[in-house]
């Protein structure tokens, strides 16, 4: 029997999905229900009913779980940035754990080593970009937020708690001068206004911070001055660039950009890597959580001074060059002309030999490679969240490398197309998952597979 729209039911939350929110059984039918916590009792009203689930609205916490905490943001849920900030950070770790093993078993039929989850260094101020909207507030002065889930209704909010300090009050600031140069904000539903994005990157070692503004418009009213003021108050800001996005889209930035202050990018390292980070560029957000991911990237690959190693989804290059004085020859593929640009220069910056960057869809330079006889030792695969398309497995699997190192910011996806590769001559040996993004619903998941 299906629940009914505003039906109050009682449920016992028996874990949480891979969206955040916790899961409980009315009379066989799963209900999800957010800002529940697993082990608890609730009181639910029925929001919303398919036919095989529904969802519901907590109305009263009856019998808490022990890992229950007490909200610490304001616009907690609101705002859509995080989803496990109701529960501690040890019991936020069991549960992606577990997301992880379900993945593999269920969808993949995996039957390998799950090593321990690796806990992020920081759990709060740890992202290193940051993208506010920007809108009018009642009494016309421009603030900054985030968009609520599903909509495009600005949830104000000045101190997020997974961003740095410093980039929170930047972008505060920019609000003021703002206001003081008579700079509008953008409006979505009349395409007039200006400013529609603050757009800030921070090199995590380096201190270095890029402020980018997102406009509707070629210039900056009384950018001269606007620029000295953000650089008097905050020396850490060493490049502020304009990108301009005129059309009426849901997508952030544009393809144009026109440097203000000092250069388009900043300056960082990744591993002992050096890399320039600009507005465009593909970066971990959480950059000692990445490092730990990284080696032990290095650790699965197992690399030996005569292999040679094939970086798909390369990026910036930064994982393979991370491991590039362990190979004999690093290979790099990527289909952003500016990411494999950002690689050169990363190599170049290295003295990197015996390095080669195409740029290429994966699955297309793959298949092109194992035609050339191409036959790497090690692969190291880091697909978008849709995961690699069959060209990609295929390709690889033809160049029969000894292993392959699968890196995975969706652990369903990952799941399939290790089935897939097991399918076809491989076996995987080890998964670690790894907490990138403490706080929120996300969660990376690395693969050792070793051909059979």
């Amino acid at each position: 029997m299906s629940v009914t729209k505003n039906q109050m039911v009682e449920l016992f939350i028996e874990g949480i999905t891979s969206e955040g929110n916790g899961v409980g059984r009315y009379q066989g039918q799963a209900i999800f229900v957010p800002l529940t916590a697993p082990g608890e009792r609730v009181q639910v009203q029925i929001a919303k009913v398919a036919k095989q689930y529904a969802y519901g609205i907590l109305r009263q916490v009856l019998e808490p779980a022990a890992c229950r905490i007490e909200q610490d943001c304001p616009v907690y849920r609101r705002c859509g940035g995080c989803q496990l900030r109701h529960i501690t950070y040890e019991e936020e770790l069991r549960q992606k754990q577990q997301m992880v093993a379900d993945c593999f078993a269920r969808i993949g039929k995996i039957t390998a080593e799950m090593l321990p989850i690796l806990p992020s260094p920081q759990t709060e101020h740890y992202r290193n970009k940051v993208q506010f909207p920007v809108q009018e507030d009642s009494q016309g002065k421009p603030q900054i937020g985030f968009f609520a889930p599903r909509s495009h209704r600005l949830v104000a909010a000045q101190n997020c708690l997974l961003q740095p300090t410093l980039l929170n009050e930047i972008a505060q600031y920019c609000c003021v001068l703002m206001e003081k140069y008579h700079i509008p904000a953008y409006n979505e539903q009349t395409h007039k206004g200006l400013v529609r994005h603050i757009y800030l990157r921070q090199g995590y070692h380096s201190g270095q911070v890029l402020l980018c503004l997102v406009i509707n418009g070629t210039n900056l009213p009384s950018g001269s001055k606007f620029c000295a003021d953000i650089q008097q108050k905050f020396p850490e800001v060493c490049s502020i660039v304009l990108n301009i996005n005129q059309q009426k889209t849901n997508v952030i930035t544009g393809t144009k950009s026109v440097c203000l202050v000092g250069k388009e990018y900043i300056q960082d390292n990744m591993c002992e890597v050096p890399v320039q980070i600009g507005p465009l560029s593909f970066y971990q957000v959480n950059t000692p959580a990445a490092e730990q991911l990284y080696h032990v990237a290095a650790d699965f690959a197992q690399l030996k001074p005569t292999d040679v190693l094939l970086d798909l989804y390369c990026g910036m290059g930064t994982i393979g060059l991370s491991m590039y004085h362990q190979c004999k020859q690093l290979i790099g593929v990527e289909v952003i002309p500016e990411a494999v640009e950002s690689a050169w220069n990363n190599a170049k910056a290295m003295n990197a030999e015996n390095v080669r960057f195409l740029c290429a869809d994966a699955g297309t330079a793959a298949t092109q490679l194992a035609k050339e006889g191409l036959q790497p030792s090690v692969i190291v695969l880091d697909p978008p969240r849709k995961g690699c398309d069959e060209a990609t497995l295929n390709a690889v699997v033809e160049m029969a490398p000894e292993r392959i190192v699968m890196i995975s910011c969706n652990p369903a996806t990952a799941a399939r197309d290790v089935a897939i590769l097991c399918g076809k001559g491989y076996v995987a040996q080890k998964i670690q998952a790894a907490d990138l993004f403490p706080r929120t619903k996300h969660i990376e998941t690395i693969v050792q597979l070793s051909r059979v």
